[in-house]
């Protein structure tokens, strides 16, 4: 109870993106509560980003086990993620239901999700793709995912990464200890992670078996959180270009519950409850808002279980890191795709359109504005200028 107290707390007042939230974290679980070392934090924080999934969800739900077991991740999770969730699936029936379609302050929303993914990119590249080879990498990879269709585009140019990172890049060496407790047996921590493998291939198969739309937008949500590197932004080619998401819900529909993303506070990964709640209508909205939100975290638990007690022989294994660094430049251009298609080319029509994207734009890069301000200025200006 204490666990899910304290990150519901953090789910209502987490606003800033990833990063943001593991400052939030820090100063929750480190430093006033002293649930855990600056090393364990440190150790945990690699740990996370080092998988693919959400990693300030990620890094909560460990902590959450790291101070009461597995019912602490369980709770550490709901705490933290129910809060936008709820937000963005009563958003989701106000746009279907509302009559919201063609209402300016929506295109608003849209012109702030060009902002938050011109940032997202900008920030990235500079991290993931400072050099010649990862650039190039992720121009391969952006090249990759605009000309070749469905997931191929997409998954040809991380598998591609991972082995020009193997055989190329030379990380920096790290130290092999570990600071956190492993609180899960080697044993389970095995099962957990074919388990993960299993449900991979599995899901897929039972939704071509009994076609429901929840149970093919389970698959789609696990397979998004399995493969996603990079953070919460990623998310959004893996769901607008996977082909169930797409013959469910236009690309109009999708960017403004994106762009309202950004006005909520917790994990990004929530849209994927939006995008439930979206194909649908009725008591079906629920149930596959629902579907997608556990499928789109379930990878999470099984990688977080799988690989604590292994993480410090991970850890300093370099070819590991190196394979890992060509993923994520991979994972810059698969953003920038995303970026001019379907968020550019949906949103941007006219001069002003321009003006107002590059307005947010400068606010989150210049002026550091929270992403949550820059989308209700974004939903202002569509309901007065559009």
């Amino acid at each position: 109870m204490e666990v899910g107290w304290t990150a519901l707390k953090l789910g209502l007042t987490s606003f800033g993106g990833p990063v943001a939230h593991i400052g939030y974290f820090r100063e929750e679980y480190v430093v006033r509560k002293r649930w855990l070392s600056e090393r364990a934090f440190a150790d945990l924080t690699a740990l996370c980003q080092f998988l693919p999934g959400p990693a300030s969800s990620q890094l909560g739900i460990s902590i959450g086990m790291q101070r009461a077991g597995w019912l602490g991740g369980i709770a550490a999770w709901l705490g933290f993620t129910l809060p936008s969730a709820l937000l963005l699936v009563l958003f989701a029936l106000g746009v279907k239901h509302g009559g919201w379609t063609d209402a300016g302050w929506l295109h608003g929303l849209k012109l702030v999700a060009v902002a938050v993914v011109a940032q997202a990119v900008w920030s990235m590249a500079r991290t993931l793709a400072p050099d010649r080879l990862r650039a190039t990498l992720a121009g391969i990879a952006a090249a990759s995912a605009l000309l070749l269709p469905g997931t191929i585009g997409q998954w040809l140019p991380l598998a591609l990464g991972a082995l020009a990172g193997w055989l190329w890049h030379r990380p920096p060496a790290q130290d092999g200890a570990s600071g956190f407790k492993p609180v899960v047996r080697p044993a389970v921590a095995a099962g957990c992670l074919a388990l993960f493998v299993l449900l991979l291939f599995l899901l897929p198969l039972l939704a071509y078996r009994h076609p429901a739309p929840w149970l093919q937008l389970a698959a789609s949500g696990y397979r998004a959180g399995s493969l996603v590197f990079g953070g919460g932004h990623v998310i959004l080619p893996m769901l607008q270009q996977d082909p169930v998401v797409s013959s469910m819900l236009t690309d109009d529909r999708f960017l403004a519950g994106y762009g309202a993303a950004q006005a909520v506070p917790g994990p990004l990964f929530t849209f994927a409850a939006y995008v439930g709640a979206a194909s649908a209508s009725g008591t079906e909205s629920w149930l596959r808002a629902g579907s997608m939100l556990l499928s789109v975290f379930l990878p999470s638990f099984l990688l977080i279980a799988g690989t604590m007690p292994f993480w410090a022989r991970l850890r300093a294994y370099s070819k590991a890191r190196a394979a890992l660094a060509g993923v994520n430049a991979s994972v810059v251009g698969l953003l920038l795709a995303a970026f001019y298609n379907p968020v550019w080319t949906s949103s941007v029509y006219k001069p002003i359109d321009f003006a107002a994207a590059l307005a947010g734009f400068l606010l989150l890069t210049v002026w550091r504005c929270p992403p949550w301000v820059v989308a209700a200025g974004g939903a202002a200006f569509g309901f007065i200028a559009l």
